[in-house]
């Protein structure tokens, strides 16, 4: 009889993946190295397809937020660039005398360097700027210059000669700013050309620059601080104070308002009028070597001091029981 055998189905599929694997097993084996390298590489591929997708979107939204921070850096960079373009440039001339470089030490030159930098960067950003001249050019100066800040070689709006002043301007056009001078000034003339004598020598040449305005032969005069500020002792304005006084007059028409934009508060620089505060001006003793120069404008409250009486009776009685022992003698 024969014998009939019935199939397990669940027997076969098992069989057959069992077969299945065993020939990918035999496959694999026989492929070579780079080819097992290639299916690895492509399995690996496929496992990361999600991974990439994702980068993939961070990527995207990276390149959109740097389009729109360049974006808006241009519309900044326009935007300054219409602010200047919309500055009314002045035409009256403003001009640091820097002949005096012989008088000064080198540690001075550095200061005097510093303050032509502030000069030329507010000039740059000044709602008017004028029309910037260096004169007599050289020395230690250009020296200071030429090691600390080469860049001034692309220096723009700003006229640098190796010239005097009085040989490039018409002498009829030039006045001096001296704080020697008896002549107030009140307004500006633009089409005037207004010398600041590029000094720092703390007062050790005084009227050097008011001598020199008369030496010329040129007109000359102070800014009327005196009108509008009242300080506690005698101070002296640097060169880019004065220069910023004039920029700042340009644009408000109003010195008092010009005076205390620019002048620093440590100075204790108070309207013509007004009491002293509490404390204000403490600081009169403070070292303003950084700052001081011959060219700009003096204030003093011109007060002579009293002399102590209890002082001058002892001076005399000292005098007296002098000239008694003598004539005892």
């Amino acid at each position: 009889m024969a014998s009939v055998q019935e199939s397990n189905p669940e027997c076969s599929n098992n069989e057959s993946e069992s077969a299945v694997h065993a020939n990918e097993k035999v496959q694999t084996e026989t492929l070579s190295k780079r080819q097992r390298k290639r299916l690895l590489k492509n399995q690996q591929w496929e496992e990361q397809r999600e991974l990439r997708k994702q980068k993939r979107k961070e990527r995207k939204q990276q390149r959109k937020l740097e389009r729109q921070a360049q974006t808006e850096d241009s519309a900044e960079c326009t935007g300054k660039k219409r602010m200047r373009r919309s500055a009314e440039p002045s035409s009256l001339r403003l001009v640091i005398d820097c002949s005096f470089d012989n008088l000064m030490e080198i540690k001075d030159v550095k200061k005097l360097h510093k303050q032509i930098q502030r000069c030329y960067a507010e000039n740059r950003r000044t709602q008017h700027p004028v029309q910037f001249y260096l004169t007599s050019h050289g020395g230690q100066l250009k020296q200071i210059m030429d090691e600390i800040n080469k860049g001034w070689v692309n220096w723009k709006d700003v006229h640098i000669e190796t010239d005097p002043f009085h040989k490039i301007m018409s002498k009829e056009d030039l006045v001096y700013l001296t704080s020697d001078s008896p002549n107030v000034l009140q307004e500006l003339d633009e089409s005037k050309a207004y010398v600041i004598g590029g000094l720092v020598d703390h007062n050790h040449h005084k009227g050097i620059t008011f001598g020199l305005a008369k030496e010329l032969g040129i007109a000359h005069a102070q800014l009327p601080l005196g009108s509008f500020v009242k300080m506690n002792s005698r101070k002296v304005l640097a060169v880019n104070h004065v220069f910023e006084i004039i920029l700042a007059f340009l644009e408000k028409r109003d010195w008092q308002e010009a005076f205390f934009t620019v002048l620093p508060q440590r100075k204790g620089a108070i309207p013509v009028g007004q009491k002293n505060k509490p404390g204000q001006g403490n600081d009169e003793e403070e070292d303003d070597s950084d700052q001081d120069s011959d060219t700009s404008n003096v204030i003093s409250d011109k007060k002579t001091e009293q002399p102590n009486s209890k002082q001058e009776e002892n001076k005399s009685s000292l005098k007296l029981s002098d000239s008694s022992e003598q004539n005892a003698a």
